[in-house]
């Protein structure tokens, strides 16, 4: 018998979520983009709401009333059903622990977002994993996958790290085809950027389910990733049952007063969906010009598939890109280890990876 404290059963399962690079050793300059952030940054509104920003002293509003009701007023929700966390990764976290226990399992698809295994692990259940068709999510796979022990299914639309989607005809499908009991997650954090007729973040199905919750982030287009803030809207059962196991004071009065802010400064958003429109267009005719294969991508970043030859592998080119300042995001742990994904950047930061994509694939990196 053990002398010591024990985590419980699932705990030292789970390989410990490790964030995109920042620094390159020696290089004076480094332009990251390993983490889907906006290049733009954020709104100039929500800089001047957080520098006006006092009485931090006090506990912030535990209800985050004034950002859910900005929310609500933005999407014409109801903002009883909204909740705020501490990035969407929270709230993902608070739900699987509403929903999975011992005994239960989660679903999630192939190249799904890493922290949906997690969740399940830490709330004692089961991950299954669903198979994926040319990186997209296979609608029959996860049905195929659902059991009596099914409690959760997680969507990523659009998917990080593939930039694939599917369109709404297909989430609603996936839902007429789930039991009753089982929470449908739709995860859409890069929502903002799909520019596609068929596509739906979810809000719909929300509104008239009463087992589907969606979850939002103010990390990406919004610009707010320190902050840590993100948003759900689920159905009145769901909410009531998050919200008891809710932290008290989970959002920060600073990060409440940016995000308010940001999601009602619409014209910086606009400007955020055109720059990512032009250079994602851009960066994928160039990179692929230099012969290397790009995974359509209605996100604000890449998937670029190198071939496994010895000296131009996905290895290779993290490390030759790193000598140059360029962070892009190694997706071993996805099961991706022949790719990196590429945040789209700045116009310079843009230019100077498919510069050193070219020389690297011309040999000069020998």
């Amino acid at each position: 018998m053990s002398t010591r404290p024990q985590p419980r059963p699932g705990v030292m399962q789970i390989d410990a979520y490790v964030p995109g690079k920042s620094k390159a050793a020696g290089v004076a300059k480094v332009h990251k983009l390993s983490s889907n952030e906006t290049p733009l940054g954020p709104s100039p509104k929500a800089v001047e709401a957080i520098r006006s920003f006092d009485h931090l002293e006090l506990y912030p509003d535990g209800a985050s009333t004034r950002l859910r009701e900005a929310i609500a007023a933005r999407y014409g929700l109801d903002p009883n059903r909204i909740i705020c966390g501490a990035g969407s990764d929270e709230l993902l976290a608070l739900i699987t622990h509403a929903y999975v226990g011992p005994g239960d399992e989660g679903i999630f698809t192939e190249h799904g977002f890493l922290v949906y295994r997690i969740a399940i692990l830490a709330a004692g259940g089961t991950p299954v994993v669903a198979p994926e068709t040319d990186l997209r999510t296979d609608v029959d796979a996860i049905l195929a996958r659902v059991t009596e022990k099914t409690k959760i299914v997680f969507l990523a639309n659009p998917n990080n790290p593939t930039g694939t989607y599917i369109p709404f005809d297909e989430v609603k499908r996936l839902h007429a085809g789930l039991p009753p009991h089982v929470v449908l997650v739709l995860d859409a954090a890069y929502a903002e950027y799909v520019r596609r007729n068929d596509y739906e973040s979810g809000l719909e199905l929300v509104a008239t389910s009463e087992n589907v919750v969606m979850t939002r982030t103010f990390s990406k287009i919004y610009g707010l990733a320190n902050l840590r803030l993100g948003w759900m809207v689920a159905p009145a059962p769901i909410a009531d049952a998050v919200n008891r196991i809710r932290g008290p004071f989970n959002v920060s009065g600073p990060a409440m007063a940016a995000g308010i802010a940001a999601i009602q400064d619409e014209a910086h958003v606009a400007t955020a969906v055109e720059h990512n429109e032009r250079w994602l267009a851009w960066l994928t005719r160039e990179i692929e010009a230099l012969g290397l294969k790009v995974t359509p991508s209605v996100g604000n970043f890449l998937l670029i598939h190198f071939p496994q030859e010895e000296g131009r592998t996905a290895k290779d080119a993290d490390a030759f890109l790193s000598g140059r300042g360029l962070i892009l995001r190694r997706i071993d742990a996805y099961g991706l280890p022949h790719a990196l994904r590429l945040t789209v950047g700045g116009e310079e930061a843009n230019g100077l990876v498919v510069a050193a994509l070219r020389d690297f694939l011309g040999g000069q990196h020998a």
